[in-house]
C-alpha cells in the first residue's frame, strides 16, 4: 500500500487514467466489429462506409499511445483486404 501522500496520488492518477483507456479501447473495439459485421454480412457498402468511420477512431488510439502505431497499422490493413475481398 502506498505510504506518502504521493504515492496514494500516484494510486488515484493511474486508476483514473486506467479506466479512461479502457474506455476509448471498447469504443476502437466496437467500431472494429462494427466493419468486421458488415463484411461477414456481405455488405461492401455498409463495410466501405463503417470502415472510414473505423479509421479516424483507431489512428486516434494509436497516437494516444492506447495501442501501438504498428496494431493500428495491421487492423487497418486487414480491414481493407477482407473489405476488397467482398464481391459484389
Amino acid at each position: 500500500m502506498a505510504n506518502s501522500a504521493q504515492a496514494r496520488k500516484r494510486v488515484r492518477q493511474n486508476e483514473k487514467r486506467r479506466q479512461h483507456n479502457a474506455s476509448l479501447r471498447s469504443m476502437m473495439r466496437t467500431y472494429l466489429k462494427k466493419v468486421i459485421s458488415a463484411i461477414a454480412n456481405g455488405d461492401k457498402d455498409k463495410a466501405t462506409q463503417a470502415y472510414k468511420e473505423a479509421v479516424p477512431v483507431i489512428d486516434r488510439m494509436a497516437n494516444k499511445n492506447i495501442i501501438t502505431a504498428n496494431k493500428a497499422s495491421r487492423h487497418k490493413s486487414r480491414l481493407n483486404t477482407r473489405i476488397r475481398a467482398i464481391t459484389s
